[in-house]
């Protein structure tokens, strides 16, 4: 039985709803409400497309080019827990990803905010992992899917009432929480490498 708890809070660290905020209102300052209610709309809805892509076929392309889940585990989670130390010593999320943005805005939605803020690698790899065929069922795959969406809705709505989250916490409060949930990622991503060389090497618990 899954742990849809420990789904969330694991899809809440590597997609980061609340350091998504402050890359929203950078990529969006001077626009009107209408735009970038549209924006954020866009952003979800593109992030939600290429996490769901990589839930259905994500398996299927690691098996056609011959690579076990477990090597992947191993490797994803290596990704994950490198990634983890990057919103914690490193660049936080938000301040990372508000200096990629390009002077025009151009395309907006989906880059930095769909990729890499909302779909960010982190999230890819917790995507495919969450749902290996080999160990949970089509039902469990599903409603792993759906905590999924649940985690893109509440991003959704927080880009959506940004504004008034960023005069609570402002940028250094986005920027500490991105830094506890890179704590947390890479618990999570130290469990995958451990997860991955049991399988791999077939060890018994």
């Amino acid at each position: 039985m899954i742990d849809y708890l420990a789904v969330f809070i694991t899809f809440f660290a590597v997609i980061d709803p609340i350091g998504t905020v402050p890359v929203f209102v950078a990529v969006t300052a001077g626009y009107d409400p209408k735009t970038k209610r549209r924006i954020a709309l866009l952003a979800s809805v593109a992030a939600l497309g290429i996490l769901l892509f990589f839930v259905v076929i994500g398996e299927i392309i690691l098996k056609a080019l011959s690579i076990p889940l477990s090597a992947f585990q191993i490797s994803g989670g290596i990704v994950l827990f490198l990634f983890a130390l990057n919103m914690i010593f490193g660049d936080s999320k938000p301040e990372e990803e508000i200096k990629s943005l390009r002077d025009d805005h151009t395309d907006t939605a989906i880059f930095p905010l769909a990729v890499p803020s909302i779909a960010s690698p982190g999230a890819i790899l917790a995507a495919v992992l969450l749902t290996e065929n080999a160990i949970f069922s089509i039902y469990e795959q599903a409603l792993t899917a759906l905590v999924m969406c649940i985690v893109l809705l509440v991003t959704y709505v927080l880009m959506l009432i940004s504004g008034h989250i960023t005069k609570v916490i402002g940028a250094s409060g986005a920027s500490v929480v991105s830094r506890v949930m890179g704590l947390i990622l890479s618990a999570v991503a130290t469990t995958n490498i451990l997860s991955g060389l049991k399988q791999y090497f077939q060890l018994v618990q």
